[in-house]
């Protein structure tokens, strides 16, 4: 496949998600929520909290993605499912007869801008809940930390993508925020104290190991983000089945 067939849907695709209110608010919500909860957060218990001696610093820093991850998951859903309410899926189609461009597009443009925001969140939220501080403040420098906003920012992206690959399959925004949410804010807990083994594979719980300074289950830093991954990759796997063999 020729780049000269993929640049343009994806120049289409990229100008379709910029004009979209919802997805742009729920983009920019991802760095907004994340980094002003962390900022509220660490000027307020910041020093109480570090003082606690069960305290984990790196995790600790990254507390704020509990509520970040929901915009991230939005964003996916809102990305895809616009497609589907307002009827534009048979334009977008009836532009670009092959799905499997079409789909691949969408979702590597979903993915990048997940990915970039992903990435500018993580270190703005680690720095920026370290300044309040003081004594016990940890820098880049400490063990993981590095590692930490790295893997942060792969794991919000990570989350877009299920969420966006779940919406091709349900063809419904409010189907799978009603899932994804109350599941990784709920039923992860439960299940992570009811069998722990299982809630390491997990997504959320997975995916989340990357921000531990020491692993804290089964899966280590890079392992538990490569279960996320698989969650995703399944997922976009089928959506994409969805979208080739569903009627628009």
């Amino acid at each position: 496949m020729s780049n000269t067939a993929v640049l343009p849907v994806v120049r289409a695709e990229w100008i379709k998600l910029k004009s979209l209110r919802s997805s742009r608010g729920a983009l920019i919500a991802v760095f907004a929520a994340t980094v002003a909860i962390t900022t509220l957060v660490f000027a307020t218990v910041g020093k109480a909290e570090a003082d606690n001696a069960d305290a984990e610093p790196l995790f600790g820093a990254f507390y704020a993605f509990n509520f970040g991850q929901i915009a991230a998951i939005s964003f996916g859903t809102t990305a895809v499912s616009s497609e589907y309410t307002s009827g534009a899926l048979r334009i977008s189609l009836a532009a670009v007869p092959r799905r499997g461009l079409f789909y691949g597009a969408k979702m590597a443009v979903v993915g990048g801008l997940a990915l970039v925001t992903g990435l500018v969140t993580s270190f703005a939220t680690f720095l920026i809940g370290q300044a309040f501080l003081g004594e016990y403040a940890i820098g880049l420098g400490h063990p993981g930390a590095v590692r930490a906003c790295v893997g942060g920012g792969i794991y919000l992206a990570l989350m877009t993508l299920l969420a966006a690959g779940l919406t091709a399959v349900l063809r419904s925004g409010v189907a799978v925020l009603s899932v994804l949410i109350p599941f990784t804010l709920i039923v992860s807990f439960v299940v992570g104290d009811v069998a722990s083994g299982v809630a390491a594979f997990l997504p959320d719980k997975a995916g989340q190991q990357v921000l531990h300074e020491n692993a804290t289950g089964t899966l280590g830093p890079w392992a538990g983000l490569a279960v996320t991954a698989a969650w995703a990759a399944a997922a976009l796997l089928a959506g994409w089945w969805a979208v080739r063999r569903r009627d628009a």
